[in-house]
């Protein structure tokens, strides 16, 4: 799958009511041939900006996931792979572009939605006016962004494969 296919398939995801944290995760895995539904269902939590508080987007944490996923590890007994911290450096700085235009890189900046409130979260997802077309937005581009940075990723590690492989 490409960017530009998992932009597409984030924004019908998000529509379908996932989090915007669980729809960059599931793009992400799928496109690094993962399959890990308890990191799914453990990033619901980061839905409305960590448990509806409106802090840090969710987007941006699964993206962030998605580099983990690739880079980090599961026990003491493996060995992480530094990239981790310049890839999720990276995804962190487009990420910040992205979401400069609504204030910052909160779902509350850029929802601004109080998703305590009833009203306001029935007007965001029933009114075609409302700012979920600005989270629509960013997680499309967040998932094309992280397909980019995936690719290019995988470019790095089959370069140094191949140089390991030549000595």
């Amino acid at each position: 799958m490409g960017p530009d296919e998992m932009r597409e398939k984030a924004i019908d995801l998000f529509l379908k009511r996932l989090h915007c944290s669980q729809v960059l995760a599931m793009v992400g895995q799928e496109k690094l041939g993962v399959h890990e539904p308890s990191v799914i269902k453990a990033l619901g939590s980061f839905g409305g900006g960590i448990g509806g508080t409106g802090h840090i987007c969710g987007a941006l944490v699964g993206a962030s996931c998605v580099i983990g996923t690739l880079y980090s590890r599961s026990s003491l007994e493996e060995k992480e792979n530094p990239r981790m911290w310049a890839a999720t450096k990276k995804v962190m700085k487009s990420f910040e572009e992205l979401t400069e235009e609504y204030g910052g890189i909160n779902c509350g900046q850029i929802a601004r939605v109080d998703w305590m409130n009833r009203d306001e979260v029935k007007n965001f997802y029933g009114n075609p006016e409302s700012r979920r077309q600005h989270c629509l937005k960013v997680v499309g581009e967040t998932a094309r962004l992280l397909g980019e940075l995936l690719e290019k990723e995988a470019e790095v590690m089959a370069a140094k494969e191949a140089e390991k492989k030549a000595k």
